[in-house]
């Protein structure tokens, strides 16, 4: 783009044509004050304090709106612009509320600033009191409109960031305010609390709701969201020692920018819950008592090597945590392989599809990196499958949202109305658990009409013809019979996707599925067959539910592979790692999650290390599992907070948030992010690697690590993909060793392999269960709600978790709005109330998880993910009785 060059303040500035006169002269670090800009959003010259004057015209114009020319000579500060700077900030300040003293903005208030900066105290004009009514009844958002300058920050980061609508200017004049439609209240609004209105407001016209703190934090401090796998940036307010507010970064280069989702913004009150661990405990007589730590750590060391002694290593099992920092997975999974000897170590990844990772890795040979999510804004088509992200990981939903609006084709593949139907161009309402058949019905159609790249697959592929066989094969009919979409349709989308650079964002819908190994393979043979797995930003966008469920698995805290993904049957990465770790390594693969229970069940286990994960509320079956571990001759906890699993435990070792230690996470992009302590743990609670440090110095082989820079030494050296560092931190992105683009192992071999065809069995109707029912997310629990039950902001939203029925089967089951029905499958039951929909098929209903100590998992059979003998963990046949 063409550069020009201008002059501001007796500054030569040089900047791209078209760029605004605010960003060239910030460029420069000229400051311009304005209320209404954010470089988040599009310029709108609504506070017109950043005026500035045009020294050859003498014309006053808004910076933020103003593109600069060549040639401009600009002043910033002259008489005539702090004249008029003065008066708009009078004007402001006679409609303002003389509330200072309590705003909960404070010392933040960007107009208190502004007017100090400017001199104004005395506005010497007669007061205008604007007088609205006092909002605060959600648990969330204060609105004090009373406070509004109308610059209309959190109008545009509503509808440009999140792309919700839940507000926009209302009435004229003096009277004008944002609102809601028919200014109802903002709980009875499409408004899903992200609070983006209320981190960009200038003012105290908005803020969060607080009973603990009311004011300014004392200070803050920049972190990483602990909660879902897009890992936000953030500040965290603290006062007292306390995190009382948080709010998003607004760093340029963040995943997230200004926005946050309500779990983020809202959710981390849990850190501060009366509930939190904070002194080690001891089973003695049948009860948990206090006790010291070297008590705790002495009979954890003891019990654990006389178990291993007297029963041997692969009695013993270590469950880690897609929760804790990559740090502390490394050293939990060495701890269980140098020093106990065993390989059964997983981590709570599993439940959310870290299998689907380890294929990708298969079929590429660790090839395919993951991508940034600002790339979807670059797409020419997306196709979503089993994915809701607007309630699971609500930022990867902006993202998506924000592509529709730029005109991107969304093509969604849900059996229920999603937020995101509303934004996209297909909506495939497919049956449940048909995703396979609907894929290869779009790849017989495309391979039909042309719609592959010959030359891509000829040069970087094999097994194309076999695959080529079997979609001539597919039988179109029984495809949309199956999965409940007309052929046309299916016809359209075909012609949506061909020749389009495609991006796949897959959802814990497929990962589920006990087909969804299948469907990952289909999608990647579509990939393969379009070009689009290696172009740049299309391909695969898997979508992890936990904050570190990526890093947990490239620490090794897997029961298949070491450090770096390296396998365990891989003789050299072996010995590499024997070396460095002097001592012997098992090439037997351990015990996964499911695996760990259904042994304890047998008897076959005898002792398992917990830390950071509440399996009997997240696994299927929880009165199943928690029977299981009951059998167990020892249970050792390590978590923030009292729940399910530390009630059944024998030893409680109290671990700190991730607001109270150093460490890394790294997000579904691959992006690795280093965060330092913010405040200290409450009580005697440790940092999680400091307790695995101490542990196995009590066992004699002590893991000597005295600081967390030792523990990423270490990393570095043994994980390629986390070597290359940045002063203290790591680089910012996981290096996926080289680039993704398919290379030539040989002239005859080439880089990617088509899977074979498969298909699914078609389901009978159940007459003795005759509704399907949908397990998924809500965007105020996170997976199993174990943390997000202790916000008193979550628990206070007026949100039941209500099963949604079809007004046809509501009418037919003579069911109201706010009954209370029993769900009842094979597996177990629950009992909810009810809220009927227009938008759900009839048959389906869908049941909120992490409500209720996360009941719906009372629906499901606890057996192994992604295998065919499994019924899957998404869906469910059930029947439904009126209490």
């Amino acid at each position: 783009m063409e550069n020009i060059t201008l002059i501001i303040d007796g500054k030569n500035v040089s900047c791209q044509k078209g760029v605004t006169l605010l960003k060239a002269a910030d460029d420069y670090g000229i400051e311009i004050p304005t209320l209404c800009y954010h470089p988040d959003l599009k310029p709108a010259g609504a506070c017109r304090l950043c005026l500035v004057e045009d020294e050859k015209t003498k014309r006053l114009m808004a910076s933020c709106v103003t593109p600069a020319a060549q040639n401009m000579v600009i002043l910033t500060d002259s008489p005539r612009v702090i004249k008029h700077r003065r008066n708009i900030a009078r004007l402001m300040m006679a409609e303002h509320p003389e509330s200072c003293l309590v705003c909960n903005k404070g010392n933040r208030c960007k107009l208190r600033r502004i007017a100090a900066r400017l001199g104004v105290g005395e506005i010497g004009l007669y007061p205008m009191p604007n007088y609205k009514r006092l909002e605060h009844v959600n648990p969330f958002i204060i609105r004090d409109l009373s406070k509004c300058i109308l610059c209309g920050k959190c109008i545009r980061a509503d509808h440009e960031l999140v792309v919700v609508g839940a507000i926009d200017y209302n009435l004229r004049g003096f009277k004008s305010r944002p609102a809601t439609v028919h200014d109802r209240a903002l709980e009875q609004s499409s408004c899903t609390f992200c609070g983006t209105c209320v981190s960009m407001c200038p003012t105290g016209a908005l803020a969060p709701k607080n009973t603990r703190y009311v004011g300014t934090p004392e200070r803050e401090s920049l972190s990483i969201c602990g909660f879902c796998g897009v890992g936000c940036s953030l500040f965290l307010g603290v006062a007292k020692e306390q995190v009382v507010e948080v709010n998003p970064s607004h760093l340029h280069d963040t995943v997230n920018g200004a926005t946050l989702c309500v779990r983020g913004y809202f959710a981390h009150d849990f850190l501060n819950a009366g509930e939190r661990l904070t002194r080690p405990m001891v089973r003695n007589n049948g009860e948990l008592v206090f006790t010291s730590w070297e008590e705790a750590l002495e009979r954890v060391a003891k019990r654990l090597l006389d178990i291993k002694r007297e029963n041997g290593p692969q009695n013993v099992a270590f469950l880690g945590s897609s929760k804790c920092t990559n740090e502390e997975n490394y050293i939990f999974q060495k701890m269980a392989r140098s020093i106990l000897k065993t390989n059964n170590v997983d981590n709570g990844g599993y439940i959310y599809g870290q299998s689907f990772w380890d294929r990708i890795d298969e079929k590429t040979g660790s090839r395919y990196g993951m991508q940034p999510l600002a790339r979807l804004l670059e797409e020419e088509v997306i196709f979503v499958l089993g994915a809701d992200p607007n309630q699971s990981v609500p930022v990867v939903g902006y993202y998506l949202k924000r592509a529709a609006r730029q005109g991107i084709p969304l093509v969604i593949v849900d059996p229920r109305h999603t937020e995101l139907v509303d934004f996209s161009s297909i909506w495939l309402r497919i049956s449940p658990n048909s995703d396979l058949e609907l894929i290869n019905g779009l790849a017989a159609l495309l391979f039909k009409g042309k719609g592959y790249d010959f030359d891509f697959i000829v040069r970087f592929t094999h097994g194309f013809d076999q695959y080529r066989a079997g979609l001539s094969c597919v039988d179109l009919d029984r495809s949309s019979r199956i999965t409940g979409v007309d052929v046309s349709i299916m016809e359209v989308t075909a012609e949506l996707l061909h020749g389009k650079k495609i991006a796949f964002v897959i959802g814990h819908g497929i990962l589920k599925q006990r087909y969804g190994l299948q469907i990952l393979d289909a999608i990647f043979n579509l990939s393969l067959m379009t070009g689009n797995l290696v172009s740049q930003g299309a391909g695969l966008y898997l979508i992890a539910s936990e904050n570190n469920q990526v890093g947990s698995r490239d620490m090794g805290a897997v029961p298949y592979a070491l450090p770096c993904r390296k396998s365990l049957n891989d003789d050299e990465a072996r010995r590499r790692f024997e070396d460095v770790w002097q001592t012997d390594i098992s090439p037997d693969q351990g015990l996964n999650m499911v695996q760990m229970i259904e042994e304890a069940e047998k008897g076959s286990l005898k002792s398992i290390y917990i830390m950071g994960e509440n399996p009997i509320r997240s696994l299927p079956q929880p009165d199943r599992v928690r029977k299981a571990l009951d059998k167990l001759d020892f249970i050792v906890v390590q978590d923030i907070i009292r729940n399910e699993t530390t009630e059944i435990a024998d030893v409680v070792l109290p671990g700190a948030a991730f607001s109270e230690k150093g460490g890394s996470f790294t997000n579904l992009e691959g992006r690795i992010q280093s965060f330092e302590l913010v405040v200290s743990p409450p009580g005697e609670a440790k940092p999680d690697w400091e307790i695995i440090t101490l542990l196995t110095s009590k066992m004699g082989d002590g893991l000597s690590y005295r600081s967390l820079e030792e523990i990423r030494d270490e990393i570095i050296e043994l994980v390629p993909m986390y070597a290359h560092r940045n002063g203290n931190r790591y680089a910012k992105w996981v290096d996926e060793r080289g680039e993704r683009k398919p290379l030539h192992v040989d002239g005859t071999q080439r880089g990617f392999s088509f899977c074979s065809l498969a298909s699914t069995e078609e389901e009978t109707f159940d007459d003795g269960y005759p509704f399907t029912a949908i397990l998924g997310s809500c965007c105020y629990h996170l997976g199993s709600g174990t943390r997000t039950s202790y916000s008193k902001r979550i628990r206070e939203m007026d949100s039941r978790g209500e099963v949604e029925i079809s007004l046809e089967d509501g009418m037919n089951l003579g069911l109201n709005n706010g009954d209370t029905i029993r769900v009842i499958s094979q597996f177990g039951s629950l009992k909810r109330e009810i809220r009927l929909k227009r938008r759900i098929k009839a048959g389906l209903i869908f049941v909120p998880m992490a409500f209720h100590q996360n009941d719906a998992r009372n629906l499901i059979r606890l057996s192994q993910l992604c295998t065919l003998d499994s019924s899957g963990w998404n869906t469910c046949k059930v029947k439904i009785e009126k209490i």
